[in-house]
């Protein structure tokens, strides 16, 4: 019990996640296909219960819950090779591929409804573990069915293992796990056709061998999907992490930037308008208030920075001045230069970065704000 709410949990919740995502781009086809696999995943595990089965049995006829099941699972594992087939090919090639790959999907769909249709009513009512394979209807079933299963998802790992070697970072765990788990799907399937026939021809298989196998294909399908997921949720961690950096190190910029911003107010950035408080619930608002904060601050040092060297005769002009003893002299400086003192004839570098990029000149600055609130919490 606890497994399938675990299982229902993630399949809704990847569910809801890849919905959002197509809302916003409808005409992709692999992020269509990628959720119409997830939405045949969480309409077919429910069926799968015995009490939902019931109910819908008693709606429709005895063995309807479990054909719809089977009908979903086969779509899914169409549409997971669709995904590999639009990844693949061109919009022409993979839409004239995905229509030849209908064919064998629904030859078996209709192969298990038929033999759902000529199987006797009390026959109908049984899981794979106590079907009476010498029956004909459920033997036909259990085979169509299967062999699809085998023949769609050894494809799909055939081009997954393909992908794998061409792909890098979060997307290529990503396609292990899914690997994986298609790895023990194909070899579970293959096994459970293997079994099918030795029943139906009227040997004896252990009821261990059975369990078993079913115990890991329902292991498999949480990894499936977790493989698929990954690597657009590691994408979204690491984003994550970047705007919680981002954001510390936008608070400690606060007080350098508070004491610079009174003295040069005119600097500011903030005339370009911006969304208010939907701008800082927002992942991109804090990117855009850190950029700003830092060229801010960058501009007030650089106007500054003649006052602060008067402060350091004794300093070469390119020797950068240390955090510390900036700090000691920001406020005198700023207060000459709020007092009107002409500016000196010389400059000198301040929280010079090490780098070119942006984020290592933030890291100097942080420094030179650090240093000054224990300054001023000294004082």
């Amino acid at each position: 019990m606890a497994l399938s709410s675990l299982l229902g949990g993630i399949l809704l919740l990847a569910l809801s996640w890849k919905a959002s995502q197509l809302a916003k781009a409808p005409s992709d086809r692999v992020l269509r296909s990628v959720t119409l696999c997830i939405l045949c995943s969480a309409l077919s595990f429910p069926l799968g219960l015995k009490s939902v089965a019931r109910y819908v049995d008693s709606l429709t006829g005895d063995g309807i819950a479990k054909l719809l099941q089977n009908a979903l699972l086969l779509v899914l594992v169409y549409f997971l090779q669709c995904v590999f087939l639009y990844s693949a090919s061109d919009r022409t090639a993979g839409n004239k591929r995905a229509r030849w790959e209908l064919i064998p999907l629904a030859s078996a769909i209709g192969i298990a409804t038929l033999a759902m249709t000529i199987t006797p009513g009390p026959e109908r009512a049984h899981t794979y573990a106590t079907a009476n394979m010498r029956e004909p209807g459920v033997a036909l079933f259990y085979l169509a069915a299967g062999l699809y299963l085998v023949y769609g998802l050894a494809l799909a790992l055939w081009w997954t293992s393909r992908y794998i070697r061409l792909s890098n970072g979060p997307l290529r765990t990503g396609l292990r796990l899914v690997a994986a788990a298609l790895t023990a799907m194909v070899l579970m399937g293959s096994l459970r056709e293997t079994l099918t026939m030795t029943r139906w021809a009227g040997g004896s298989v252990p009821t261990a061998l059975i369990v078993g196998a079913k115990m890991l294909l329902d292991i498999t399908i949480p990894l499936f999907v977790a493989g698929i997921l990954y690597p657009a949720a590691a994408t979204r961690w690491m984003t994550i992490r970047l705007w919680a950096h981002r954001r510390r190190m936008y608070r400690r910029l606060t007080p350098l930037w508070t004491a610079l911003h009174e003295a040069f107010p005119e600097d500011s950035l903030h005339r370009t308008p911006t969304g208010g408080w939907r701008d800082a619930l927002r992942l991109r608002g804090i990117h855009r208030r850190y950029y700003r904060r830092a060229i801010e601050c960058r501009d007030g040092l650089v106007r500054i920075s003649p006052y602060l060297a008067k402060l350091e005769d004794s300093m070469e002009p390119s020797v950068p001045l240390p955090p510390g003893r900036a700090a000691v002299h920001l406020r005198e400086a700023l207060a000459a230069y709020t007092a009107g003192a002409p500016v000196p004839g010389r400059a000198i570098a301040v929280a010079l970065p090490g780098g070119s990029d942006l984020d290592d000149d933030v890291r100097q600055l942080v420094a030179l704000s650090d240093a000054l609130r224990t300054y001023q919490e000294g004082s």
